[in-house]
């Protein structure tokens, strides 16, 4: 398999700083914000995204919690918060996952959210995938890469950090 590397371990670092900046400064008269990682990468990317908020944040309340979506079959099973609902009535709510490729996931998190009376909505992406299936738009967007639909991104966190794409 033929893979290249879109983001490097300290790229990766900068696209998390600047979406945190980018997310405090849109919610800085919030008192509370609620930032929900999509299971696995994604929420491993809100948790490095909710340090970076904490660390430059003001008063005001950064709350982590995890969605677990089945991400091959998404109506499979219930979507699930790690969170009360009622915690998150009028809220602001920033959703977060690592890549956004069909758009599949993230749209079946984004209904889940939504069951919800939320009062905004925002959805933030290491990497977003310009071609997907699903009407999904990021606002807050580490890099936007041009894709056939037989490409595919991978994100790598951890040791060997590094965003690819296949």
């Amino acid at each position: 398999m033929n893979k290249s590397i879109v983001l490097n371990q300290r790229q990766i670092h900068q696209k998390i700083e600047r979406i945190a900046y980018q997310i405090q400064e849109n919610t800085f008269e919030e008192a509370t914000v609620f930032v929900g990682g999509i299971s696995g990468n994604g929420f491993l990317l809100a948790e490095r995204i909710v340090q970076k908020l904490i660390e430059i944040s003001v008063n005001q309340d950064i709350r982590l919690f995890e969605i677990t979506v089945k991400k091959d079959d998404p109506l499979d099973e219930k979507i699930k918060l790690s969170i009360d609902d009622n915690d998150l009535s009028n809220s602001t709510v920033i959703l977060i996952d690592d890549v956004i490729n069909s758009g599949r996931t993230m749209i079946h998190a984004v209904r889940r959210i939504l069951e919800n009376k939320i009062s905004v909505l925002k959805v933030a992406t290491l990497v977003n995938r310009t071609h997907r299936r699903y009407p999904v738009q990021a606002d807050f967007v580490g890099m936007n890469i041009s894709t056939t639909i037989a490409n595919k991104i991978v994100v790598e966190l951890g040791s060997n950090e590094a965003a690819y794409l296949e």
